[in-house]
């Protein structure tokens, strides 16, 4: 069954819908409108930011609808964050409208907004003797009177997100004196008890180990589906954005330069020319990043296959060994890492054999290596032809367990 497609272009006639169809934008191709799609949680219509009147990207059209997680990507610097800052009135806008359903924010009082929007931030909030719990309390002052006063069910929403994010056993402590991963994991408990329709998070993975990033995440992707939140975050994980995201929008230069499902932006080398890295510096499909390959003929063939090869391609990487590899088959779960690293890779197509004329070129360039690593362990059907490679290479006296 086809997938859904989650996101909804902006059209010109009479506000239609695009779905179904192939997503992908470009430059030149958001048209904008006065008013904001019906579905939409939050718009963004002919938006330009920057700061100080001047701007730095400009004509920025977007919006997500509940339940779905928009993901903005760029290099350092490009202005995800200021996007951000603007759609939540940290910074003033500079041409173009914000809606929050139908309503412009312009019309809206803070007080309004933010009890239909909150934000987690990147930057450090200053604290006097609060404890963790407290912090997070300050997401309920929106639903109080002047005084702040919380009542029992505002407590009860402020526990429930601290344990949703799993921090109860900081939520005593002096907010200044925990890690800036726990303070993380309370702010987004604070963001969370706000009960707003659209949580805003900047970075939200920032300080935060692979558990918690993890952990995190999967609590956002709950929120968005179980409590029909819609999200608006930046990440530099482009591993994570790619599983965690709906829709994907991309920041480069003073535009969004595409916007697409994670299967189109993560496709060709879109996402390499983003960033400015090599085409084989990065695996779009798994989100490995890889460094640069050691350059020079070839001193060592490393036999691998199903992954047992990946360690060593590191390690003569690491110590700037040029290398060959293979037999490989170009679907194995290491290729793209034999590709990227290696001076020469011998491979066949997936789900064929290995011919003999693959086989005798890895054979000749086994020849003129000094030294060969075998990874694999086991030999099969499949794997014949490097088992053959192995033998030979033992003949030749050139096999060694490691360099």
């Amino acid at each position: 069954m086809q997938m859904e497609n989650n996101w909804k272009v902006m059209k010109e006639e009479n506000g239609k819908q695009h779905n179904g169809q192939n997503m992908l934008k470009e430059p030149g191709q958001f048209p904008a409108q006065d008013i904001p799609n019906d579905d939409e949680q939050l718009t963004m219509r002919d938006l330009t930011v920057g700061y100080d009147r001047i701007p730095l990207i400009k004509n920025i059209n977007l919006g997500v609808r509940p339940g779905e997680i928009l993901t903005l990507i760029g290099p350092n610097g490009s202005g995800k964050s200021t996007i951000l800052k603007t759609i939540t009135k940290q910074l003033k806008t500079i041409g173009g409208s914000v809606f929050l359903g139908k309503e412009s924010m312009r019309e809206l009082t803070d007080s309004e907004i933010s009890r239909h929007l909150s934000m987690v931030m990147t930057e450090r909030i200053h604290t006097e003797l609060l404890s963790g719990r407290d912090v997070v309390a300050t997401g309920r002052y929106p639903y109080t009177g002047r005084l702040g006063i919380l009542s029992q069910q505002d407590w009860k929403k402020v526990d429930e997100a601290i344990a949703l994010v799993h921090a109860g056993e900081v939520q005593q402590q002096d907010f200044r004196r925990i890690s800036d991963g726990q303070r993380q994991r309370l702010m987004l408990a604070r963001a969370i008890c706000q009960d707003t329709q659209v949580l805003i998070l900047d970075e939200p993975t920032s300080y935060l180990d692979m558990g918690f990033k993890l952990d995190i995440l999967t609590t956002i992707r709950m929120l968005a589906r179980k409590k029909n939140l819609a999200v608006i975050m930046s990440l530099h994980e482009l591993d994570l954005a790619q599983k965690i995201s709906d829709t994907i929008a991309c920041v480069k230069g003073d535009r969004i330069d595409r916007v697409g499902t994670p299967e189109e932006i993560f496709s060709g080398n879109y996402v390499q020319q983003l960033y400015g890295v090599k085409p084989q510096q990065f695996e779009p499909q798994t989100g490995q990043v890889f460094m640069e390959r050691p350059e020079g003929i070839p001193e060592v063939f490393v036999i691998g296959g199903g992954g047992t090869g990946l360690a060593v391609y590191n390690r003569l990487q690491r110590q700037n060994i040029p290398f060959a590899a293979g037999i490989l088959q170009e679907n194995d779960v290491e290729y793209a890492a034999a590709s990227a690293l290696a001076a020469c890779v011998f491979s066949e197509k997936a789900f064929f054999p290995v011919s003999e004329e693959t086989f005798l070129r890895a054979k000749q360039m086994l020849d003129d290596c000094d030294a060969c690593i075998c990874a694999l362990t086991e030999f099969g059907p499949y794997n014949e032809k490097n088992r053959q490679l192995y033998e030979y290479a033992k003949k030749l006296g050139k096999v060694c367990a490691e360099i």
